[in-house]
């Protein structure tokens, strides 16, 4: 029991965190100062009122 570098409960985690795969958020378009971007679905609003620019 002592000297163990990994405990039960940290190797179930570890292999939960090993089968978790990310996925790519959605995209919406959002028109900035007259041109179409696609831009994540969450920050959205904050494009439209100009807290954030989008790239390219």
């Amino acid at each position: 029991m002592f000297g163990l570098s990994t405990t039960i409960p940290d190797a179930s985690t570890r292999h939960r965190r090993a089968q978790w795969k990310a996925a790519a958020p959605q995209l919406v378009p959002v028109t900035v100062d007259g041109s179409a971007y696609l831009v994540p679905r969450r920050p959205a609003k904050a494009y439209e009122r100009g807290l954030l620019r989008p790239e390219g």
